[in-house]
Parts: C-alpha cells; sequence; structure tokens
C-alpha cells in the first residue's frame, strides 16, 4: 500500500471489491448504519426517512459525514419494494425497522411486474436520495445502492412459511415464481446504477437457517448466473446473506457476484478457504453484540482479529440495530485506518 491516502473513497471501495491494490483498506457498509444518534444530529428520523428523499439522502449522508466511512447507503430497510408491489408495511418508530403486516400474493401463478414499478413511491424515492448523494459527493465516496432478490422478495409476498411450504408442495409452482420476481431487482438494479450508485448489494436470504443448500442451488444458484449476466458490467455487485452459509459458499463462489457479505456466525478463515480468491469477503462485526453492546475496545478487538485473519473489508455483518452507540461504529474507521498504517 502507498505511503499516503492517494485514492479517493469511491475509487477505495471499487478497488478493494475487485481484489486490486488500495492506498488503505477501504471503510465500507453494503447494509445501513442508520443509527437514533444520528437521526438525533441530523434531525432526520425514521419512519420519513424511509420514503423521503431528501430525509433518506440525509441520513445516509452521516455514514460519511459522522461515522466516516467510504460509502454511504441510503436503502435503510429490506421493505422498499415489498411496500410498492402491496405489502402492508408498519413503518414503525424512531428506533424499530419496518415490518410486513399483511402478504399481498395468493394466487402466485397471477403475479406480475408493475409496468409503472420505478414511478412509485417509495422506490422513486429511492432512486432520487442516489442521484442527490451521487451529485454531492461525485468520487469522494462510494454510494451504495441495494435490491431485494427473488428469494426474500417471495419471503415478503407470500409469507415466509407458505413460501417455504411451496418449496417441498408445489416446487415448479416456486420455480416459476422466482423466475419472474427476479425482474424486480434487475429493474431496480439498472435504475440505481442510472442514478448513481457505484456499489449495488443484492440481498436475498436464503441462508442456512431457512432451507438447505441443496435449495440453493436447486431453485436460486441459476437465477444469480442469470442476474449476473445481465446486470450492469463495470458495477460491483455484493451479494448479502445472513445466518450460516458455509455449506453453500462453494456455490455462491459460482454466481459471478463480486463480494459476499458475510455474518459473524461464518468463521473468515473457513470462509477465506471456500471463497478461493473468487469472491472478496466483506463483513464480519458482529452487530447485537459487540456493537450494540460492546464497548470501543472490544469493537477495535474484533476488527483487529478479522483484519489478521484476512479480511480485507470489515464490516458490520447487517444492517445495525438503531440504538448503535455512534462512538463504536467510529471505532470501526479507526481500527481499520490504524491497521492500514501499521501495514505500510
Amino acid at each position: 500500500m502507498a505511503a499516503r491516502e492517494q485514492m479517493a473513497g469511491c475509487e477505495r471501495v471499487l478497488a478493494a471489491l475487485r481484489g486490486r491494490d488500495v492506498d488503505r483498506l477501504p471503510l465500507i457498509t453494503p447494509t445501513s448504519v442508520a443509527t437514533v444518534e444520528s437521526m438525533t444530529a441530523t434531525g432526520v428520523f425514521f419512519p420519513e426517512a424511509h420514503t423521503d428523499p431528501y430525509k433518506m439522502a440525509a441520513l445516509a449522508a452521516t455514514g460519511h459525514e459522522i461515522l466516516g466511512f467510504d460509502t454511504v447507503a441510503p436503502y435503510f430497510s429490506i421493505l422498499l419494494e415489498a411496500a410498492t408491489l402491496g405489502c402492508t408495511v408498519d413503518w414503525n418508530p424512531v428506533d424499530a425497522m419496518p415490518a410486513i403486516k399483511k402478504n399481498p400474493l395468493q394466487k402466485w401463478e397471477e403475479w406480475r411486474l408493475p409496468p409503472n414499478f420505478l414511478d412509485r413511491q417509495p422506490i422513486k424515492a429511492l432512486l432520487t436520495a442516489i442521484s442527490l448523494l451521487k451529485k454531492r459527493y461525485g468520487h469522494r465516496v462510494a454510494v451504495v445502492g441495494k435490491v431485494i432478490g427473488p428469494w426474500t422478495l417471495a419471503y415478503h409476498l407470500c409469507g415466509v412459511q407458505n413460501f417455504l411450504l411451496g418449496l417441498v408442495l408445489e416446487p415448479e409452482a416456486v420455480r416459476d415464481l422466482l423466475g419472474r420476481l427476479v425482474a424486480v431487482p434487475l429493474l431496480l438494479a439498472a435504475a440505481e446504477v442510472e442514478a448513481g450508485a457505484d456499489v449495488l448489494t443484492w440481498a436475498d436470504h436464503a441462508t442456512g437457517d431457512l432451507v438447505s443448500a441443496t435449495a440453493y442451488r436447486e431453485f436460486l444458484l441459476p437465477l444469480h448466473q442469470r442476474a449476473v449476466k445481465a446486470l450492469p458490467a463495470d458495477v460491483p455487485v455484493i451479494l448479502h446473506t445472513c445466518g450460516r452459509v458455509t455449506d453453500r459458499l462453494g456455490y455462491f463462489t459460482q454466481t459471478g457476484f463480486t463480494a459476499f457479505h458475510f455474518d459473524s456466525r461464518n468463521p473468515p478463515a473457513e470462509l477465506l478457504i471456500l471463497a478461493n480468491g473468487r469472491l472478496t469477503l466483506v463483513g464480519g462485526i458482529n452487530n447485537p453484540q459487540t456493537l450494540l453492546n460492546g464497548r470501543v475496545a472490544e469493537v477495535k478487538v474484533e476488527v483487529e482479529r478479522l483484519l489478521k485473519a484476512g479480511i480485507r473489508l470489515v464490516a458490520p455483518e447487517c444492517a445495525v440495530p438503531l440504538r448503535t452507540p455512534n462512538q463504536n461504529l467510529k471505532a470501526v474507521v479507526q481500527a481499520v485506518r490504524d491497521f492500514s498504517r501499521r501495514q505500510r
């Protein structure tokens, strides 16, 4: 690495995701780092920040302006597409993420992508927020867009239990539905890149806590491979799946995604072996134990552990709990910077 910081934040993030040399390790957040403390500092709060583009952009900017990351991520939840597609969503108060109250899809075979999907709120708000952030930061900071993949969309539209039951009882109906749902993230991804997103997170929760690796291979792997071929080739795409995934990481390496954002329940050394250089690994800081409830010293110890294990892009494992102290997120930034300096 170079002796001084010579790269803009966006350049640094893009290079590291592609496995190239950087002046220092990047400070990346593939998912939300919005906190109540940051909301209080800016006067921008949930739930309005989920659907108002200007408030969305202002709150996302705190990831860089207050916390010091090289990225800003304006999509805070995982329900913007769901709300746009007819799910009844409780947007909840300041200190809680939105939740689905009613799943609308009863007859799976009838679902079709609405022709005006991109013009509907809150999707339109997200695209405007990305554009505002790109205009503000240019190459100084990487703007991270996010889309929800077909597996998670099926959870939202059908209900988790109904969808998982369908895997067993109606596998062909599930396959057909997923094949139609993949149009949603593909359309939104293209629109986010056009609006100014430098990086995309593709969230698809086919986790080991709910489904087998075989189910991922049979139902979702072909769709992920197809999606990667259709996504903009010059934009890195980070696959995000919560939970334990060591039994399916080998399949993830076959998708063509640039990187994988991993949960702290996965041993980083094992993930690195399984990834075998075919996926850049991002993440692994424990959110509830370390970031929400830990002390600054404990945060720095965990960051050091991940860096020494070989993880170059250390980040929170998922959207951070909203009551996370900002000092703990700043400690992530400082620990990565300190480690980078020692490696020069």
